[in-house]
Formats: structure tokens, sequence, C-alpha cells
């Protein structure tokens, strides 16, 4: 447990840190705004691009891996929709919004460093094919979902085009690509720029969890309780135990590589539910609860699972 206690409270701890920093009003919303956008759209794709321009990828795509992360997610994603659509009874526009919500998680911000932190350079390797994958996959049927949702205002014709452009310009994407690119091609880094990348790699955790506190600080608990709590106990609780059981049981991949895909299943909810819910007009407090209620508990939930896992 002592172990745990390593992991989680540094990280958490730099959340808080960031919190209360935005809460005194030591730290503004304009310089919050500008840490994000560093992270974003450099320190983070550095990291990616060198990691995986560097690193020895596996000969055969683990299938069995992808498999249990992504049936985890697809699952929890229509569980959040067929909850809000029996119990709260939300249109498809806020289906859709509670489906992100539970199973598009905050594998980014609080994602990596959790995951490096608790298995370090080990960890690297399945942590980024499963980022690389996360965003091509769930853009798409989010999108198409919301269009639907706007029914005679849906511009169905103009998606491929609306998606790949958000890919092809999402930083976190195009550095996954590149270094994807060196890697295959077996190209090598110049020295120098090596040396960056490395400097900027080594700011992301801090100012990634930083970040994330910061950021919590914008969100207040709004709408219904009981349907934030419902799509918190789906990301935080049921999506890493869907996963453990397809990983472990099923699957049975390697025990290192399940053990990182259950703590990325276990992230909270990201804030890619809120910009999606702010673009489209609806599920914004909803998202923002969420977001904001499945950050604090996962404060519980990662320390249980990371223990768990450590025991095992």
């Amino acid at each position: 447990m002592e172990a745990v206690v390593g992991i989680v409270l540094p990280v958490f701890g730099l959340v808080a840190l960031g919190y209360g920093a935005s809460w005194t009003g030591w730290f503004s919303e304009q310089a919050n705004d500008g840490l994000t956008r560093y992270v974003f759209n450099f320190a983070i794709p550095v990291l990616l691009f060198r990691t995986l321009a560097t690193t020895t990828l596996p000969g055969v795509l683990p299938l069995g891996f992808l498999a249990a992360y992504y049936l985890g997610l697809l699952t929890v994603f229509v569980a959040g929709m067929i909850v809000a659509r029996v119990f709260f009874a939300q249109e498809l526009g806020g289906q859709t919004i509670s489906g992100t919500a539970a199973g598009y998680g905050n594998t980014v911000l609080l994602g990596i460093p959790i995951v490096l932190t608790a298995f370090g350079e080990s960890g690297a390797v399945p942590l980024f094919l499963i980022i690389a994958i996360h965003s091509p996959l769930m853009f798409p049927i989010i999108t198409i979902l919301l269009e639907l949702a706007k029914q005679r205002e849906a511009n169905l014709w103009r998606l491929p085009w609306l998606v790949l452009k958000g890919l092809m310009t999402n930083p976190i994407f195009v550095g996954l690509l590149v270094g994807l690119g060196f890697n295959l091609l077996s190209l090598p880094i110049w020295a120098p720029v090596d040396r960056m990348a490395e400097l900027l790699s080594t700011s992301v955790a801090p100012c990634a969890l930083f970040a994330v506190g910061a950021s919590l600080f914008r969100y207040r608990i709004f709408g219904n309780f009981a349907h934030c709590l419902a799509l918190t106990a789906l990301k935080t609780l049921v999506f890493p135990a869907i996963v453990w059981f397809l990983a472990f049981v099923v699957f049975r991949v390697d025990p290192l590589w399940g053990a990182a895909a259950v703590v990325l299943a276990a992230q909270p909810a990201g804030v890619n539910a809120f910009l999606f819910a702010n673009r489209y007009g609806v599920g914004e407090g909803r998202a923002s609860s969420t977001v904001l209620i499945s950050t604090m508990f996962s404060v519980l939930t990662l320390s249980v699972i990371l223990h768990l896992l450590t025991v095992a």
C-alpha cells in the first residue's frame, strides 16, 4: 500500500495544488489556458513523438489487449446512453453526452503521468497504443451521433471531412503519427533535437497535473446529481472491471499490459465530454459535473485498483 500512496499522493497532490492556485486567485483562468495549451500543443505531442520514434514496437498487433480495452469502452459508452434514456428521459444528444462521459476518460492529462509513474517505461508502449486509437475511434462515433441528434441541421455528408480535419489538426494525434513514421522508417532523431524533446517531455507530468487541478476549479455541480453519480460509477468502477475481466480472463494478455489497460480505464471522465457538450449545446452541466465528481472519486478508486494490481 505504501507504494500505491507513493504513486497516488504526488499525482493528486499536484492536481490539488493546481486547484488551490485557481481557488485563491494566484493562478488565473488565462494563465491556465496558456498552460493547458502548452501541454496539449507542445509537451505531450513531443513526448509521444519521442517515445514512439525510439521504442521497440511489438512485431504483431496485440489484438487481445486492444479488444479488452475498447470492448470495455464501447460497452460503458452504450450503457451510459441507455441509462440516460431509460432513467433520465434524455434524447439522442443527451444520451451521447452521457455515453461520452461514461467512456471517454482523461487518458492524456491524468492517464499518461499515472501509468508512467506506476509502471515506468515498460508501460509506455501499451499506454500510447491505446491513446493512438482513442480519438480516431471515438471522435467519429460521437460526432455522427450528435449530428444525427440535430436532425434537420445535420450535415452528415461533411462528417468524413470534419473528422479528418479534427484529427489532422490535433497536435497529440500528429505527434503519434510522426513518431510512428520515424519508427517504421528507422529514422534517427538529431541529437540536439532529441535533447530538446527530452527536456520538453520531462515537463509533461507536473504541468499536465497542475493544469487538471486548475481546470477543475471552473466546474460546478449542475443538473441531476443522481445521473452524474451513475456516469461516475460507470467510468471509474464498471469500465475498469470489464477491462480487467477481458484482459486477464478472456484474452489473457501480458500482466503489465493488462494492468496498464485497467488503470487507463479507471481514469475519470475527460474534458472532451464537456467540449462536445458545449459545442453542440446539450448536457453541458451534466458533463462538467461528471468530470468534477469522477475526478474526486478517482482518488479513491485508482488507489484501490493500483493496490489490487500490485498485490496481484
